[in-house]
């Protein structure tokens, strides 16, 4: 009976936090100058415990987009957030796509800036959440001593991806987990009936538009032969500005 009291107050009060859609950090950041470990010896000491294993998303640092909500707190000082973050759920644009709980914090607005307490508008669009950790802590240097700045990103809004073709439900869908071809497939409600299911992938790359021209590439996926055990590797994971074509 013990046990079973244990599992129902342990259990029910998470499933309660999940169903309210709570948006949690997912990134965060301090800058360099106040982080004791560095990023040499944190490496390290991952791969004695891990060796040269890399997961989905572990290849660069999130790079802050337009769209992004940050929290940005200097502690004993609190939220430097002059404005706060947009307050609905608006999904990606397009039908089929995955709405998004409201977070509370500061939105990178279009033109790469967020407002912050005593310096105003920073541009913070372009930069990983260390960098941006870097920067505000010099321009805070200037309002507090030796500031501790903490720069998180409680939602992804920025990184995108585009599905067209015959599925069921195409559109813009957020790329908020590593994602694979089959994977998009199903979320955007698989293949309709006059799909052939053949795959391209159009890969544009990140960056300015004259930089996505230069890294642009084309990738093929053929599900049929995926269900036969070929050419697994095909599956790819998605990366962000990615536009899915399914013939």
């Amino acid at each position: 009976m013990k046990k079973w009291l244990w599992v129902f107050f342990a259990v029910i009060p998470m499933l309660c936090w999940l169903s309210l859609g709570v948006v949690q950090p997912v990134f965060a950041a301090q800058s360099t100058a106040d982080v004791v470990v560095s990023s040499a010896q944190k490496e390290q000491l991952r791969r004695e415990i891990v060796g040269d294993q890399v997961l989905p998303g572990e290849q660069q640092e999130y790079v802050i987009g337009h769209g992004d909500i940050l929290s940005i707190s200097i502690y004993g000082e609190g939220d430097m957030a002059a404005s706060a973050g947009s307050s609905d759920s608006r999904p990606a644009v397009g039908i089929g796509s995955t709405p998004q709980q409201a977070a509370s914090g500061v939105e990178v607005r279009m033109d790469g800036r967020v407002s912050l307490k005593h310096i105003g508008d920073v541009q913070v669009a372009g930069m990983t959440l260390t960098q941006a950790a870097d920067y505000l802590k010099k321009l805070y240097l200037t309002v507090f001593e030796q500031p501790i700045i903490t720069v998180v990103l409680v939602q992804s809004k920025s990184r995108r991806y585009t599905v067209m073709g015959q599925v069921n439900s195409p559109g813009i869908f957020f790329l908020d987990f590593p994602i694979t071809i089959v994977q998009a497939l199903a979320r955007s409600g698989g293949f309709n009936e006059w799909a052939k299911h053949d795959v391209t992938v159009i890969r544009q790359g990140s960056g300015p538009a004259s930089v996505r021209s230069k890294e642009k590439k084309t990738l093929k996926f053929d599900y049929d032969d995926f269900l036969d055990g070929e050419d697994l590797e095909k599956n790819i994971y998605l990366q962000p500005n990615d536009v899915m074509i399914v013939h």
